[in-house]
Parts: structure tokens; sequence; C-alpha cells
């Protein structure tokens, strides 16, 4: 046969970036998205100097920094005085260390940008209001059964949609999904809202017992990002559009600095999200289908690697094909082998860093300067964060 035709489930961030890595190699390649647009949540996300030299791979690093921020450097701030312990630089030494900066990137952008470049590649290859709702797979082939009754037959199915995969709940069961104990609040806010002194280009940390909050510049430092999350057992919703009150999330974080009250009263709104954790699989493929990004390995949002899993993954397989793509069972073989236990590391280490954010000892002025000097001094970051940023998936074996 010749080259395969890949059908990939999905037209998210993973979704759209495994079909570029595809097309760049000289694959054909067609993107089945439920939405009637294309459109991703406006939130934030933290690119890695390792998810931009997946960008760099994919050619779109350059067009989607134009566009986001590089952040200087990264910190860590205490709940209620504000006391701050500088981290590491993100800009120079970054570069100088891991070869790519560091990017706080608004996520519609990131979309767009890749769609971007994939219609440049195949004008026709998305197709929108394509609800997958089936698939079936035998020794030729895969059939994606769409709800308005249609049919697409392909050589390989690639399930890229999201954590409530349909096609890793078809392949694998429903997944147990445990509630993390944690509640997370979510706002985009226009700077200009803000007091001057927050408009800085660093991504900070907010930490205490029992919650912390993440915020950062997007779009050039005309949004802040803010992510606030807290330990709560009442909100058990995972839905991403769900909108809470400002009075609410206030007695979330009552006695926290002011700089978080600022963002609290100026967020336009403020979305709530349970955070639900989900043990890395064993497995993601059977016969010509595999999983992409969330749909395999959801990670609680505390490594900053969600997304750059999915552009990893998408590099992989993409890299996969080209070597092995005579021979789908192998390239697929390929591709999950160099990838289930990267993730699952980053998976576990996300999780790990919960206690950091949240530790008890961080109640007190005290407790916290012997908390933050043993886990957050220099050596602790880079034994946690060096393999993470040092990662090469554009030449990792396969």
């Amino acid at each position: 046969m010749g080259k395969p035709h890949l059908l990939v489930a999905g037209g998210g961030i993973g979704g759209m970036a495994a079909a570029l890595a595809l097309l760049r190699k000289g694959f054909d390649v067609d993107v089945y998205e439920q939405a009637q647009a294309f459109r991703e949540v406006g939130a934030g996300v933290q690119i890695s100097p390792n998810g931009n030299r997946a960008l760099d791979h994919l050619g779109v690093f350059h067009a989607l920094q134009a566009v986001s921020c590089d952040a200087d450097g990264k910190e860590i701030r205490l709940w209620n005085s504000g006391r701050t312990w500088k981290l590491f630089d993100l800009g120079a030494e970054a570069i100088a260390r891991w070869g790519h900066p560091y990017l706080t990137v608004y996520r519609p952008d990131l979309l767009q940008v890749l769609t971007d470049a994939v219609l440049a590649l195949k004008p026709s290859a998305l197709h929108l209001g394509a609800k997958v709702t089936d698939f079936g797979a035998d020794g030729d082939g895969v059939v994606l059964r769409l709800e308005d009754g249609g049919e697409v037959r392909g050589d390989v199915l690639i399930g890229a949609d999201g954590v409530h995969s349909r096609i890793r709940n078809r392949l694998h069961g429903e997944s147990a999904a445990r509630f993390s104990g944690m509640m997370a609040w979510r706002g985009v806010i226009p700077m200009e809202r803000l007091p001057t002194h927050m408009a800085r280009s660093v991504a900070t940390n907010w930490i205490g017992p029992g919650a912390h909050v993440v915020c950062y510049p997007l779009r050039g430092g005309r949004l802040m990002n803010f992510v606030a999350t807290v330990d709560r057992d009442d909100w058990r919703d995972e839905s991403w559009t769900t909108e809470g009150t400002v009075e609410e999330c206030r007695a979330d974080f009552l006695g926290w600095h002011a700089d978080i009250q600022a963002m609290i009263g100026a967020a336009p709104s403020l979305f709530k999200w349970a955070l639900l954790g989900r043990p890395p699989m064993e497995r993601w493929t059977v016969g010509r289908v595999t999983l992409l990004g969330d749909a395999c390995h959801p990670t609680l949002p505390f490594l900053a690697q969600g997304a750059v899993m999915a552009l990893e993954d998408a590099v992989v397989l993409a890299r996969a094909f080209e070597a092995f793509g005579d021979d789908v069972s192998e390239a697929l073989a390929r591709y999950e082998a160099a990838r289930i236990e990267v993730t699952r590391r980053k998976v576990l280490g996300a999780s790990a860093n919960t206690e950091r954010f949240h530790n008890p000892a961080l109640a007190t002025e005290a407790g916290a300067a012997a908390y933050v000097d043993g886990q957050w001094n220099r050596d602790a970051i880079l034994a946690r964060y060096d393999w993470i940023f040092a990662d090469d998936v554009t030449r990792a074996p396969l």
C-alpha cells in the first residue's frame, strides 16, 4: 500500500498539531471536529522550552511567539504577605540552557496558529460540525461514524478528542476519574483593569495552605491569565464553562494578598471546574486506532505540561509514521512506546506538585520560608524540571 490516510477525531490543540505534523511529513490527513466553528477555551497556557522545540519542528514557533509573551522569569509568592522568591530566568537563561524560551500563550492563539498552518498545507483537511459517535476497524482500515449518519473511511484513526474521549472509551471502556478534592477558578483579565505594578512579564505561583494561584501575562501583556485552585469537596463538575461569582471566589481566598483580590475583582467572568485525576493508562493503541494528548494522558494542571504533551505526541507520531509508515502496526507501536513512560512520569509529577503548592507549612511566614528554601532551591527545581525542558522529541529514539 501507499502512505496511509489518517483520520483525526478532535480539532483541539492536540488534533491540529497531529494533523500538521503528519501533513508536513507528506501524509494525507483529515480532522473531524464536532464544533461548528473552530474555537478554543479563552484561557492561558504555558509552553515550556521543550514544547517550543516541538512547535519549532512544526514550523509555527515564530508565528506563536509573535502573539505571545516571553516570560522573563518565574517566582513564588506567599499567599498573605506577598513575600517573593525568584525561581529562575525563563528568558536568556532558558534559551542558553535549553535552546528555546518559555512562552505564556493565549490558548485560542495557539489553536489558530496550528489551524492556519494545517490549512496552508491542505485547505480541505478540516471538517466542522462532524461529531464522532462510533468507529469500526479491521485489518484493512477504519470507519469513522458521524452523528449525521455519514461514514468516513481511512487507514488509521487518532483519537485526539480530549479528556472525555469517545475513542478512548470505545477502545478501553469508561475511564475511572477520581475527584482530586480541588476545584479551580479561571479568568482572563484585561491588563488595564489591574494596578500598573502587576503588568510584568513574570509567571507567578502564589502558594498557601490549601490553595494556590497561578497568574501570568498573555498577548504581549494585554491580558492577565488567572487560575486559582482551592481545596474544596463540594464542587465536582469537570466542565470549563460553568460560571461562578466574584463573591464565591473571594470567599475561597479570604485573607489573601491585595493582588489576588484585585484580580478576582477585575475579572470580566470567573469560571469554576472540578479537578479530576485519572491513573496513567497501560496501553493506548488497539489495532489501527490510537490516542493522543488528553485522550490518553489527562493530567492535573500543576506541571504546565498538558498542552505540551499533546504537541510532543504529535511530533513523535509523525516521526514514527515517517520511519515505519509502510507498516501501520509498527508505526503505532513505536509511537506509543516512545511516549507512554515519559507522559506517565509527567502526570505523576503534576500530582506530586499539589502538596508543594498547598502545604500546611505555608500558613506562617517562618514555615513558608523553610519550606520554600527546601522545595524551590535551584538544585530542587532543576531536579524536577531539567529533564522535562531538555527533552527533545525531534530526536528521541523510536
